[in-house]
């Protein structure tokens, strides 16, 4: 019997008709890839991985006003569709930032305060002869009519006191501004406020507590708040783990961080990893929580419809915009992207993707290498691997393994490394196709498939993609003259 059956037993003698069904040839390889945010929750709750499919889900789960709960709002805003998880963290015994407004005087006109928490516009009436102390107070009663803020707020004597929901160094960035548009805006006359940025949050949740809760599941995207060396080789670890062969589970993580263009820089010159995104910004209101969910549900949704494609001028919704005087110039942009930040610009009063790099700079002699800069490398890496682990998987999982040129009968379930030779190249040809790798021909010239000298149930493969570039720079030499004649 020259067919290899999986069903059909060879000494069955009851008629008539046997008919198995082999799905081998008929699979094709699409994906489904889940992001997942890491932030705290204000609720007590067991860490864990959820599938979130709502904001209210959100709130209801890890609190109104949470770091993730804010965080879900923000990447959702970007991406409705996307599969995304919480994994919530408890906050760590600690200290939680704040903030002071201190207003002073009598208004002698009715007007307005224009109060910004984290980019949350907070407008509260003031009217003639209102005093400091009945201004504070209004505008914490307003304040509490908004449960989604990341802050709480008391007053005493013209003084509002914003306290962070949550614990911990990040509630240091949410910034808290006095007429943030200050063109449109202004106190009433007699009115100042002076503002004291939110300050003392101390002590963050571990990652490893994430990362072990976590466990072996497949995410394509992680998102956390946190800057800090320990949390950043946790995640590093992480992925680094995930990318290894025996776990092939890959991954790219994504966080971000308010600073000065110096300390940005600072920042990323220490650091070296190709999974890790760092988006650095300066003076926008947003928090960072948010901004890192809202960038990676932008990114992820164009790297899944298509990994190669830059992702340049995308435009992030919910990202509060800098002043003109406080957006950072070309230079300074370039400089961050040398030193392994993504920084952002912004057009028509959108905040939009400058270009999407890691943190990889050196090589492990610390000389420059840009192998891993962009994000799209790993990402195209991740697709093309898995292309080729499913059809190899899917048709080749029950096979026999002979030698080239041995004379086995059709349909017989065995393979040679020449067949599997011929199976890799349509599959890069496939691919090329989708415009993710280029050089077929090139390609199957340094495809190497051969038996494994030792293992005599080993083939091993030198696979070399050329994987597909993307447009970042045009470059025009204007040379001018005055008349051809």
């Amino acid at each position: 019997m020259a067919i290899s059956f999986n069903q059909v037993p060879a000494n069955t003698r009851v008629p008539l008709f046997y008919a198995e069904v082999d799905n081998s040839r008929a699979s094709y390889y699409t994906q489904n890839l889940k992001t997942l945010l890491i932030g705290q929750s204000v609720e007590t709750i067991v860490e864990e991985p959820v599938l979130i499919t709502s904001v209210n889900q959100a709130k209801t789960l890890y609190g109104a006003g949470s770091m993730l709960a804010r965080m879900f709002d923000a990447y959702k805003a970007n991406d409705s569709f996307a599969e995304v998880w919480a994994m919530p963290l408890n906050d760590a015994v600690g200290t939680k930032a704040s903030s002071t407004v201190t207003f002073t005087g009598t208004a002698t006109n009715a007007g307005t305060v224009f109060l910004y928490v984290a980019g949350v516009q907070i407008q509260t009436a003031v009217a003639l002869g209102d005093t400091a102390t009945n201004i504070a107070t209004n505008v914490v009663a307003k304040l509490g009519t908004n449960s989604d803020l990341p802050v709480t707020a008391t007053s005493a004597a013209g003084v509002i006191t914003l306290t962070a929901k949550n614990s911990g160094t990040v509630g240091n960035g949410i910034s808290v501004i006095v007429n943030y548009y200050s063109q449109f805006e202004s106190l009433p006359a007699g009115v100042t406020a002076s503002v004291v940025d939110m300050a003392s949050g101390a002590t963050d949740p571990l990652l490893s507590t994430a990362i072990t809760a976590v466990g072996d599941a497949a995410f394509e995207y992680w998102v956390h708040p946190y800057t800090d060396t320990t949390s950043l080789n946790a995640i590093r670890d992480e992925l680094d783990a995930r990318w290894d062969p025996a776990q092939q589970l890959y991954g790219h993580c994504f966080t971000a961080k308010e600073d000065t263009v110096a300390g940005l820089d600072t920042l990323g010159s220490t650091r070296n990893d190709e999974h890790t995104t760092i988006v650095g910004y300066y003076k926008s209101p947003t928090w960072a929580p948010e901004v890192a969910a809202a960038y990676t549900a932008k990114a992820g949704q164009s790297l899944n419809i298509d990994p190669a494609r830059p992702l340049q001028t995308l435009e992030i919704k919910g990202i509060g915009v800098p002043s003109v005087s406080s957006q950072m110039t070309l230079a300074e942009k370039n400089t961050l992207l040398f030193s392994g930040i993504a920084p952002l610009y912004y057009e028509g009063g959108i905040a939009r993707i400058v270009r999407a790099v890691t943190t990889y700079q050196t090589d492990a002699f610390g000389s420059p290498d840009p192998s891993y800069l962009d994000v799209n490398t790993l990402a195209t890496l991740a697709l093309v691997i898995r292309t080729l682990k499913n059809v190899i998987q899917t048709k080749f999982a029950r096979v026999k393994l002979a030698d080239n040129g041995t004379n086995f009968g059709a349909g017989q379930a065995i393979v040679t490394p020449k067949i599997l030779r011929g199976e890799i190249i349509a599959v890069y040809d496939k691919l090329e196709t989708q415009g993710l790798v280029e050089n077929s021909k090139r390609f199957a010239e340094e495809l190497i498939v051969d038996r494994n000298p030792t293992d005599p149930n080993r083939v091993d493969v030198l696979f070399v993609p050329d994987l597909v570039n993307q447009l970042r720079v045009v470059a025009v030499k204007t040379q001018f003259v005055l008349n051809f004649n």
